[in-house]
C-alpha cells in the first residue's frame, strides 16, 4: 500500500468519524431542549444518545395527560390566549386539546378548536422541515397524526421529513462539519426556530381572532336587522289594530248616538271623533254630552258642551267631530243633544 493511499483511508476515516461525532453532538442536543451545550455536564455530553422520535401515541406528553378535564381546558384557553398554539412542547393549546379530547371524545368545543389549529400546525412542520429542525418537525407531525391520521398532508409531510433528513445526512458526511460548526449551527437553528414560532403563533392567532370577530359582527348585525324587523311588524299590526277599534268606534257611535230632542232629524253622515293623543296613550276613556242646533239644511249650525267627564278632555274633539255631522233637511231648525263616549279600547 502507497503514501498516498494511506492519505486518502486516513481522511475518509476521518469523515466518518467527524460524522458520527456530529450525528450524537446534535441528538445529544435536542434531548437537551436546545440549551446551551456550554452549560452541560460534559460527563454527560459523553454518554448522552439521541432521543426516540416522537410518535402519535407519545405525542402529548405524560404531564399534559395527567391533567384532570378542567385543568385541560382551563390551560388549553390559556395557551390559546398567550398565541402558544403548538408550540413549546408541553405546554401548547394543541396538546392540551388533544388530551382533552381523550378525556372527552364528544366534546364539540374541543374539535372545532383542533379543526381551527390543524392549518397552523401544518405550516409550522414544513417551516421546522426548512429549517432542518427535525426534532420539533417530527414533533409536530406526530401530534398532526394523533389529531386526524386520514389528514391530507400527513403522508406528505413524513415523506418532506425523511428526504431532507437524508439530504441533510448527505451533506453532513459531503462537507465534514466539525462538531463545534454544527453545535452552533444547532443553536442557532433553536433561536431561529423560537424567534419564528413565537411570530408566526402571534400571526395566525391574530388572523383567526380577526375571523372570528367578523363572524361575530355578522352574527349581531342580522340578529339587529331580524329585530328591526321584528320591531316593523308589530308596529304595523298596532296601527292596523288602532285603525279596526277607531271604525268599530265610529261605527258603535253612530249607532248610539239617539237625540234627547228632535226625534225625527235623520242623520246622514256622523263621523266619530278623533281620540285625543295624549288620553289614547294614558288609556283615558270618558263621555261629553253635546247640544247642537240642526239647520233647515241639515248641517250643524251650533254646537256646545253640557256636560263631560272627565272635564275639558273630549270637550274639543266631540264639539268639532258633531260640527261635521249632517241630516236631512228639516222644516226649521231642531236643537237636541248627545251623549259622545271615548274608551280607547273600541
Amino acid at each position: 500500500m502507497t503514501v498516498n493511499q494511506n492519505d486518502r483511508r486516513t481522511r475518509r476515516l476521518s469523515i466518518v468519524s467527524h460524522a458520527a461525532l456530529v450525528l450524537a453532538l446534535a441528538g445529544a442536543l435536542a434531548a437537551c431542549g436546545g440549551k446551551d451545550p456550554a452549560a452541560q455536564d460534559p460527563a454527560a455530553d459523553a454518554t448522552a444518545t439521541a432521543a426516540p422520535a416522537v410518535t402519535p401515541e407519545t405525542a402529548v406528553s405524560a404531564k399534559v395527560s395527567a391533567l384532570s378535564a378542567d385543568q385541560l381546558r382551563e390551560a388549553a384557553r390559556k395557551a390559546y390566549a398567550e398565541n402558544r398554539l403548538y408550540a413549546p412542547a408541553e405546554d401548547n393549546a394543541v396538546e392540551y386539546y388533544l388530551a382533552l379530547r381523550d378525556k372527552a371524545p364528544a366534546d364539540a368545543a374541543v374539535s372545532s378548536a383542533l379543526t381551527d389549529l390543524l392549518p397552523m400546525t401544518v405550516i409550522a412542520t414544513e417551516q421546522s422541515v426548512g429549517r432542518e429542525d427535525f426534532a420539533e418537525a417530527q414533533r409536530l407531525s406526530a401530534l398532526l397524526e394523533k389529531a386526524d391520521a386520514q389528514h391530507p398532508a400527513l403522508a406528505r409531510l413524513k415523506a418532506s421529513i425523511t428526504a431532507k433528513q437524508q439530504e441533510v445526512a448527505k451533506r453532513t458526511e459531503q462537507q465534514a462539519l466539525t462538531a463545534e460548526e454544527q453545535v452552533k449551527k444547532q443553536a442557532e437553528l433553536e433561536k431561529q426556530r423560537l424567534a419564528q414560532q413565537e411570530q408566526q403563533q402571534k400571526q395566525a392567532a391574530a388572523q383567526l381572532a380577526a375571523s372570528q370577530a367578523a363572524e361575530r359582527q355578522a352574527a349581531a348585525t342580522r340578529e339587529a336587522e331580524q329585530r328591526a324587523a321584528d320591531q316593523r311588524a308589530a308596529d304595523q299590526r298596532a296601527a292596523d289594530q288602532r285603525a279596526a277599534d277607531q271604525r268599530a268606534a265610529e261605527a258603535r257611535q253612530a249607532a248610539s248616538a239617539t237625540p234627547t230632542a228632535g226625534a225625527d232629524l235623520r242623520a246622514v253622515s256622523t263621523p266619530a271623533p278623533r281620540y285625543p293623543p295624549e288620553a289614547l296613550r294614558a288609556g283615558q276613556s270618558g263621555e261629553v254630552q253635546v247640544e247642537f242646533t240642526v239647520g233647515t239644511d241639515g248641517s250643524v249650525t251650533a254646537a256646545r258642551v253640557v256636560r263631560s267627564n272627565p272635564a275639558r278632555i273630549f270637550d274639543r274633539e266631540a264639539v268639532n267631530a258633531v260640527r261635521k255631522w249632517r241630516f236631512q233637511p228639516v222644516a226649521s231648525p231642531v236643537t237636541t243633544r248627545r251623549t259622545i263616549g271615548f274608551n280607547p279600547g273600541g
